[in-house]
C-alpha cells in the first residue's frame, strides 16, 4: 500500500479510534498511524494484558473472576509498550514480559469485558492512556477513547460491522494462529461482548456525539484508508 500518496496535516492531532471488538480497529488504527507518522496506542491489548494476568495470577477460578483480587494486584502489573521492528508496530509487555501472542486467545476474549467493567481497572489505564497521548500525535483505539480517556480529540471515528462479519475475519485470525477454534462459540462471544460492552455501568461502549462513524463490513484496508483521509479532510477544513 503506498502511503505516500497521503498528505499529513502540520499540527499534531489524538485520532479516537472506538467501536465493537473484532471491527479491525487495532489495523485500521495501526495503518492510520503509519500514514500519519504517529504513535499507535492499542489499548484493548491493555485491557487485554490485565486479563491476562488475572487468569495467570489465581484471580480467576472456574471461570469467574475474583475482582478483589485483580483489584489487589494492579500495582503489581506494569504494563509497557516496545516498538517491534518486524512487525512494524508496537509488542505490549506485563513486567518486561512480552505477551503479545498470548492475550488474543478466546480464554482471555471471554473474560476482558468482566475486566474493563472494573472500576479501578478502567481508573488506572485511562490515567497511562492520557499521560501516552499527552503531547499528542496518536493514534488510539479502544471503546471509551473519544468519550472517557480524549473526549476533546481532534477526530473521533466509531467502527461498527455486523457480528457475522467480525465473527467471521477472528475466526479466520485464530485459525492462521494454529489454534483450534469453534466458529459459533466465536459469534456468541463476539456477542456477549457488544452486550457487556455497552451495558457496563463504568465507560460504557458508546459513539461520542460528534464522532465519525466507519461501517467496514464491505469494506478493504484501502478503501477503510481512502475513507479516512477524505474525512480528515473534511475534518482539518483543509
Amino acid at each position: 500500500m503506498n502511503l505516500a500518496s497521503y498528505s499529513r496535516p502540520n499540527k499534531k492531532i489524538v485520532i479516537a479510534v472506538d467501536g465493537f471488538s473484532s471491527c479491525g480497529k487495532s489495523t485500521f488504527a495501526k495503518m492510520v498511524a503509519a500514514h500519519m507518522g504517529y504513535i499507535f496506542i492499542d489499548t484493548g491489548a491493555m485491557y487485554r494484558a490485565v486479563t491476562l494476568y488475572a487468569i495467570e495470577h489465581d484471580c480467576v477460578e472456574r471461570g469467574i473472576l475474583n475482582e478483589e483480587r485483580l483489584v489487589g494486584e494492579l500495582d503489581n502489573i506494569h504494563i509497557s509498550f516496545r516498538f517491534n521492528p518486524e512487525r512494524g508496530a508496537s509488542d505490549i509487555y506485563i513486567n518486561d514480559e512480552w505477551v503479545e501472542g498470548k492475550i488474543r486467545t478466546i480464554t482471555v476474549s471471554n473474560l476482558v469485558s468482566a475486566v474493563s467493567a472494573i472500576g479501578e481497572v478502567r481508573a488506572r489505564l485511562v490515567a497511562l492512556q492520557q499521560e501516552m497521548g499527552r503531547d499528542k500525535g496518536v493514534v488510539m483505539d479502544g471503546r471509551d477513547i473519544g468519550t472517557v480517556v480524549f473526549p476533546n480529540a481532534e477526530m473521533k471515528i466509531f467502527m461498527t460491522a455486523d457480528p457475522e462479519v467480525r465473527a467471521e475475519r477472528r475466526y479466520k485470525e485464530l485459525l492462521a494462529k494454529g489454534e483450534e477454534v469453534c466458529r459459533e462459540e466465536i459469534v456468541e462471544n463476539i456477542r456477549q461482548r457488544d452486550h457487556l460492552d455497552q451495558t457496563r455501568t463504568i465507560s460504557p461502549l458508546r459513539k461520542a456525539d460528534d464522532a465519525i462513524v466507519l461501517d467496514n463490513g464491505g469494506m478493504t484496508l484501502e478503501e477503510e484508508l481512502e475513507w479516512f483521509q477524505e474525512r480528515l479532510r473534511e475534518v482539518l477544513g483543509a
